[in-house]
């Protein structure tokens, strides 16, 4: 297939583009390549693929709408997977204008460009931050996400939105994947495995918030690649089973879906840390804090729905995750 992915240079759009190249697809990759982190990294990440002549890539942003088009315009893409996007929950509360125009301006870019071109699906990242204030766990995309607790969570809340009145209005397929927690190798040095394996290696003090309380659905990336490789496919299933089953959208019949990708297993944050210490066999000198603003204490993915509607499990158990994301580390960063 022409598989148009967003934010190809990222950590699981590289991870994705790789895979999808690998089995025969056409990749049109786009990333504008911001500096929210080391550029080297991304630079290197596409280097896997850049010379492969089913790749063709764009260093534009998706807010760019004139730009997009003319992507769109010159390989008509049968699918398209948006995982570009401003990240991380913390940095949200510094900028929050840079997520309401990648997330939200960008993202109806995106939707515009599906209509215009008659795209057969649209598949893009959502996160299990969008839970926010919910405290049942394991949380179902039947819960309630109307309480989101950073900016961050509140622009993916508006992607799901934004899909459906597309979907309902266009009749466009769109189906949003809440990630939890992903980790593995070529991950974005803003987040805890590389930061916290940087700082146990130089014998620096890591800084864990809610006094290391936290809960998190720890999700190794070849598995959310599988995920998302799967949801890609399912274009098949008819427009019928698409159907929201959730009771606030039971009357729906857009083509439009929500599905929770994780692990399916609760994980003490002090545990993933602990596998981090015996992966690289040195101790971690740890620095307890307070909850931070914005953080959701425990997350955890029940995964009925996609499993039972697109057949799909996690297989990666976290020691293995992270013995393997520890040996690309040292072999990358030498």
């Amino acid at each position: 297939m022409k598989i148009l992915v967003t934010g190809s240079a990222g950590f699981i759009g590289s991870a994705l583009t790789l895979s999808l190249l690998e089995r025969g697809d056409e990749v049109i990759g786009i990333d504008n390549h911001n500096d929210y982190y080391d550029q080297v990294l991304k630079e290197d990440r596409v280097k896997r693929y850049y010379n492969n002549l089913n790749y063709h890539h764009y260093r534009i942003d998706i807010s760019d709408q004139s730009s997009l088009d003319e992507v769109f315009k010159k390989y008509n893409p049968q699918k398209v997977v948006n995982l570009a996007a401003q990240a991380g929950v913390r940095y949200s509360l510094e900028n929050p204008i840079s997520y309401i125009k990648s997330n939200i301006v960008g993202f109806a870019n995106i939707l515009e460009c599906c209509k215009k071109f008659a795209v057969d699906h649209l598949v893009y990242a959502s996160t299990s931050s969008v839970y926010g204030a919910n405290t049942k766990v394991p949380f179902s995309e039947d819960h309630s996400t109307n309480h989101p607790l950073s900016v961050y969570a509140a622009s993916k809340k508006s992607n799901e939105l934004m899909a459906h009145v597309y979907s309902h209005l266009y009749n466009l397929p769109t189906t949003g994947l809440r990630f939890f927690t992903v980790y593995g190798p070529w991950g974005r040095p803003d987040m805890s495995p590389i930061k916290f394996t940087k700082s146990i290696l130089s014998e620096k003090t890591i800084d864990v918030y809610n006094f290391g309380k936290h809960i998190r659905d720890f999700t190794y990336i070849d598995d959310i690649v599988e995920g998302i490789i799967k949801t890609i496919d399912a274009i098949a299933i008819s427009n019928e089973k698409w159907n929201s089953d959730s009771p606030d959208l039971s009357s729906s019949k857009a083509p439009w879906k929500i599905y929770n990708i994780g692990n399916n297993k609760e994980i003490k944050l002090l545990d993933y840390i602990n596998a981090l210490e015996n992966a690289l066999n040195k101790k971690a000198k740890i620095n307890f804090l307070p909850l931070q603003p914005g953080d959701v204490l425990n997350t955890c993915a029940d995964m009925k729905k996609f499993m039972h509607e697109l057949d799909f499990k996690a297989t990666t158990e976290i020691k293995l995750g992270v013995k393997k994301f520890v040996s690309w580390y040292l072999d990358y960063y030498k």
